[in-house]
């Protein structure tokens, strides 16, 4: 059984293959970074042109380089959301009329479901339940993995999401986008400790985030400068990644001791972090507990994940036959919000 997934929901432009005998068999995708890095941001009408562009050269190269017979595919599957509007219906329709040309059907995929997911695809996986903390440029949750399809929320940011405040501090440090790679090499070479930045809300009784206020308490701090010499951005750049990863790193404790669970997984594109993953590593180790990565090249968008979640739908029947395009940029991982109040208090 060969999958094609396709995922645009961002500004990745991703095409992969994953066979259920032979694993992946074609992943490869078009980052606009740099188109985008000029704006310090993703320009959503930019995006969804590129995303026009290149998909078609990504299905060439298939046909070109593999010597794939598209007769053996047996489902297109998508991303039908969260993201860009623009950008997910560029995917959707080129996904559904790829299909009904090859009278295959369409997997519609959610995003955030394949980003946690895609930890499947490791060879250290882990069992259901398990919390995962979903961290990327848009969104920052702890989810409760029931099952596979049945997810409930535990926590999620109330204003800007990890990835979103890793961007608008860069920017203002002269870095290029997108911001958590760039704060990540040059805060090796800051003095720790120099400067402290807000934890916000380590302390309260629910598993939410809120990083507006570290953003605006290290923004103000920038702009009272008078200069930005190598060493100072160094600096400050090590205080801000050292803040967030502690927020983030206390709210996965937090959840792994209100329910009870031992097992953590963590995804999207600022689960790639080093220093991120060395204090979640450490953190896990004393709460004798389990925590799985998925690799840093499946870290970011990439169809690989859409590919392979659509797979284990497809293997359930859970498929479009009629081929409608369906997008939803506000689509949610979760059925529900999970009730803690029966747990005791942190």
């Amino acid at each position: 059984m060969k999958i094609l997934g396709i995922e645009t929901s961002c500004d990745d432009t991703g095409i992969a293959i994953y066979d259920d005998e032979n694993g992946l068999i074609f992943n490869e995708k078009f980052n606009q970074s740099l188109i985008h890095n000029k704006y310090g941001g993703v320009v959503p009408e930019i995006a969804s042109r590129e995303h026009t562009l290149n998909i078609s050269f990504l299905i060439e190269k298939i046909s070109k380089n593999l010597n794939i017979n598209f007769k053996k595919i047996n489902a297109i599957a998508y991303t039908c959301g969260p993201g860009l509007i623009g950008s997910l219906l560029v995917g959707a329709t080129f996904g559904s009329a790829l299909a009904y040309s090859l009278n295959i059907p369409t997997v519609l995929v959610n995003h955030l479901e394949a980003h946690l997911i895609s930890i499947m695809m490791e060879k250290k996986c882990p069992i259901f339940p398990f919390i995962g903390m979903l961290v990327s440029g848009k969104h920052t949750e702890l989810i409760y993995a029931h099952k596979f399809g049945k997810y409930s929320l535990l926590g999620k940011t109330r204003d800007d999401s990890a990835g979103e405040v890793f961007d608008k501090v860069a920017k203002n440090l002269n870095l290029n986008y997108p911001g958590g790679p760039e704060i990540a090499k040059i805060s090796k070479f800051g003095n720790f400790n120099k400067y402290f930045f807000p934890r916000p809300m380590l302390k309260t009784n629910n598993l939410d985030f809120s990083f507006s206020g570290l953003k605006t308490a290290v923004v103000n701090f920038i702009k009272k400068q008078s200069m930005l010499d190598f060493q100072l951005i160094s600096d400050v750049a090590n205080a801000f990644e050292e803040s967030i990863t502690d927020v983030l790193v206390t709210k996965c404790k937090h959840a792994l001791k209100k329910t009870r669970l031992k097992r953590l997984v963590i995804s999207g594109g600022v689960s790639a972090n080093i220093l991120l993953r060395r204090k979640l590593r450490h953190m896990v180790s004393k709460c004798k507990g389990e925590i799985f990565f998925v690799r840093p090249e499946f870290c970011t968008d990439n169809a690989a994940m859409i590919a392979y979640l659509g797979m284990l739908k497809f293997q359930l029947n859970q498929i479009q036959s009629n081929l409608n395009i369906y997008v939803d940029p506000k689509l949610k991982i979760y059925n529900s919000k999970m009730n803690l109040n029966f747990i005791s208090n942190i």
